[in-house]
């Protein structure tokens, strides 16, 4: 199995700012701060990084999928300080570099998280901070409860993932991974993504799972986690189910920082 080999929906990604998306490390960023940014995507965080540090600061964004890095330097705004590469978490070339090296939502998909931890924090430099924010897969949760067949979906999501040696409770486990590759200072934050009916972000931000349905339905049904029409009715029950039912969804999420000796 290749590290990293899902695609998330461009949907998702393009919608995520820093401010709102990554908020721990928005509080972390000063002007002039050099930062690695793994699994930048369409960089649609990564360009508020470069705000962020302003034109004296130094932003890469990495990626292992051209299409996503085609994008990011296609509909961004051109920033003198930002620049995109391409490449896999886990097998990172920069050493003693970045004041930051952070991710988000990307270790997720890595079969072998501590490889990409461990490249992550040889990439900082000494006294640099490596900021991950991840999920707890198996601590997402929604009141009400959803219909029985989204919840058949969701348990065959959480089965395809842990085949693939996806982590389901990513965050969880950061610490540990940080501690092993030589990072000091660690703590853990809580950074659960709570979303309720009436609030703007409602619709969109709930949203999550029909776009999660259609970029990994046709591997679900492949792989006989699912069949099609299980797969198109929790779909369709999920969707009649928000609009009328869901009250609020919470992510649970934890954003992990360790300090580079």
């Amino acid at each position: 199995m290749q590290s990293q080999s899902h695609r998330s929906d461009a949907r998702t990604l393009g919608r995520r700012t820093l401010e709102q998306d990554h908020r721990h490390l928005a509080g972390l960023l000063r002007p002039g701060l050099s930062v690695l940014d793994v699994g930048c995507a369409g960089g649609a965080i990564t360009v508020g990084i470069a705000k962020a540090v302003g034109p004296e600061g130094e932003v890469v964004g990495v990626d292992r999928d051209p299409n996503q890095l085609e994008s990011a330097r296609t509909h961004l705004p051109e920033h003198a300080n930002l620049r995109f590469e391409l490449g896999d978490a886990a097998s990172l070339t920069y050493e003693s570099h970045f004041d930051i090296v952070t991710s988000a939502r990307t270790l997720q998909w890595t079969p072998d998280p501590g490889a990409a931890v461990a490249a992550m924090a040889r990439a900082a430099k000494p006294g640099g901070l490596v900021v991950i924010l991840d999920y707890n897969h198996e601590d997402n949760g929604w009141d009400p409860a959803p219909p029985a067949e989204f919840q058949h979906f969701y348990q065959a999501f959480l089965d395809w993932r842990q085949a693939h040696h996806w982590d389901n409770r990513m965050a969880e486990h950061l610490p540990a991974l940080m501690q092993a590759a030589g990072l000091v200072e660690v703590q853990s934050h809580l950074q659960d993504e709570l979303t309720q009916r009436g609030e703007a972000g409602f619709p969109a931000r709930t949203s999550l799972w029909i776009e999660v349905i259609d970029s990994v339905g046709a591997q679900l049904v492949e792989g006989g986690y699912c069949s099609d029409g299980e797969l198109q009715l929790a779909r369709s029950l999920y969707e009649v189910w928000v609009r009328t039912e869901l009250l609020r969804q919470t992510l649970s999420m934890r954003t992990v920082t360790g300090r580079f000796p």
